[in-house]
């Protein structure tokens, strides 16, 4: 019988993360209950990430991290798929966010997003103290990490952050970026369709997205300030995604997430070509085949591999055969 793809096409090498390609951000107890709410009846599509610097109410970061803990352990987190972001290293409180969150939830936590990266150095610090702090709960787990570049120091140092243990995924913080630029950068570069034009905002997240991807890292877009309507919020997740090379984005409203999920999403004709050729892949016992006069190998069954897995997080419909070849323990799961 065939071997897995897992176990053919990544010998040696660190599989790429694939994850959701979507994360939303919700601070308030009561938006990350509709959050979770709306992630249950979209079959966990996306991601949330419970803000704890900018939704935690000053003088309250305690109380704050404490309600995180509560709903990362509610029933409604079906899915495991809910993330935390902590305060920045400058903050006092970054400790005691860990402190309070990793031992209390750290088995379901999906990551922990660390804003306001200066140096790489001060990141590493961070993740030694979140992975001892696991280790003395008695968690096994890796916990992944998310670190934000919207400093000049973190584009700077943006490769070595990149090699950092446990960084999973590079977000791209665009408003605090254009801010640290003293003006040098107007204000409505903020805004489509200057956020991708500009020069050097251009040239910050072609940088940053090269890092990412070198490393074996998920490269993440920054919000849109478009919270209604649909069309322009897709538009900017599909430039985000094809002419950025960035895998994820962030959303902050509701209304954000279909478009972006869907502007992510491989499209039918991508998803159609990655099943014809793994499934020839998989019946030559991953050796090199001919698919409509083209040549294909362990190469591009990696892309293509990649693909089908992007689909299928997506809840892209696959075909039968390909579930049952390479997502046996989905189908067993349905049964």
């Amino acid at each position: 019988m065939p071997r897995h793809p897992n176990e053919v096409l990544f010998e040696g090498e660190k599989p790429f993360p694939i994850i959701p390609t979507c994360e939303h951000f919700a601070g308030t107890e009561e938006r990350i209950a509709k959050a979770l709410e709306l992630q249950n009846r979209m079959g966990g599509v996306f991601d949330i990430t419970m803000d704890c610097e900018d939704g935690a109410p000053t003088g309250r970061e305690r109380e704050h991290a404490e309600m995180v803990v509560r709903m990362q352990n509610s029933p409604l987190n079906q899915h495991n798929m809910a993330g935390v972001r902590i305060h920045d290293y400058t903050h006092e409180h970054w400790k005691a966010d860990v402190d309070i969150i990793v031992p209390a939830a750290g088995e379901r936590i999906a990551y922990i997003t660390i804003p306001k990266t200066v140096r790489a150095r001060e990141l590493a610090e961070m993740i030694e103290y979140i992975r001892n702090t696991a280790a003395r709960a008695g968690i096994r787990r890796e916990i992944p990490i998310h670190a934000l570049i919207e400093t000049h120091g973190a584009l700077r140092e943006v490769w070595e952050i990149a090699t950092l243990p446990n960084v999973q995924v590079l977000d791209f913080g665009l408003m605090d970026f254009v801010s640290a630029h003293h003006g040098a950068i107007p204000s409505y570069a903020m805004r489509s369709p200057h956020q991708f034009d500009h020069a050097l905002l251009r040239r910050a997240k072609a940088e940053m997205v090269a890092a990412a991807l070198a490393n074996g890292v998920v490269p993440a877009h920054n919000v849109t300030l478009e919270l209604k309507d649909t069309e322009f919020i897709y538009n900017d997740a599909r430039r985000a995604r094809m002419e950025f090379g960035f895998l994820r984005m962030w959303s902050i409203y509701p209304a954000q997430i279909e478009p972006i999920t869907r502007a992510m999403a491989p499209s039918h004709d991508e998803v159609e070509e990655a099943q014809a050729i793994l499934l020839k892949a998989y019946a030559a016992d991953w050796g090199p085949i001919q698919h409509e006069g083209n040549l294909h190998d362990r190469a591009t069954y990696r892309y293509y591999w990649e693909t089908l897995q992007r689909a299928r997080i997506q809840n892209v419909p696959l075909s039968d055969e390909v579930m049952r070849a390479f997502f046996p323990d989905a189908v067993a799961a349905q049964n």
